[in-house]
C-alpha cells in the first residue's frame, strides 16, 4: 500500500542559466543550467527532501513518532531528517559512523539544532 507523501519542500526549485560556467566548459550562453534544490525550503535544503516526503509520509500513516536514519557523520539525509523531525513533531534518532568528534560543525551542528539524539 503506497501512503501519500507528506509536504516538507517548496516545489518547483528554480533553474538558473549558469553561462560563465558553460562557456568555461566550450558551451553555448544558454546551454546550461542548474538546478537549484538548494531552495527546497527545509533545513538548508537538498535533494534529499523529495524521497524523505515518501519515507515520512508512510512513517507517520503508520503511526511513528520517532524517525531514525543512518550515514555518515556530515550526512545530507541526515540533517534532512532531522529538520523533517522538527517541523512534524517528531523524535529523530541519527546513527553516524564513526566516534563522535570534538567538532560539531556543519550538519552535526545542524543536527543538534534541530533536536536530533546522535
Amino acid at each position: 500500500m503506497t501512503h501519500p507523501p507528506v509536504p516538507l519542500g517548496t516545489f518547483p526549485t528554480p533553474l538558473e542559466p549558469a553561462p560563465r560556467l558553460a562557456a568555461a566548459l566550450g558551451l553555448g550562453p544558454d546551454d546550461l543550467w542548474v538546478k537549484r534544490d538548494d531552495l527546497t525550503g527545509l533545513g538548508g535544503g537538498g535533494n534529499k527532501i523529495r524521497k524523505l516526503e515518501w519515507t515520512v509520509g508512510a512513517a507517520l500513516a503508520e503511526g511513528a513518532d520517532t524517525l531514525v536514519t543512518t550515514g555518515a557523520p556530515q550526512s545530507n539525509h541526515a540533517r534532512l531528517t532531522a529538520a523533517a523531525g522538527a517541523r512534524l513533531g517528531l523524535a529523530v534518532v541519527l546513527v553516524l559512523r564513526g566516534s563522535p568528534g570534538a567538532s560539531r560543525s556543519g550538519n552535526l551542528a545542524l543536527d543538534g539544532l534541530f533536536g536530533a539524539r546522535l
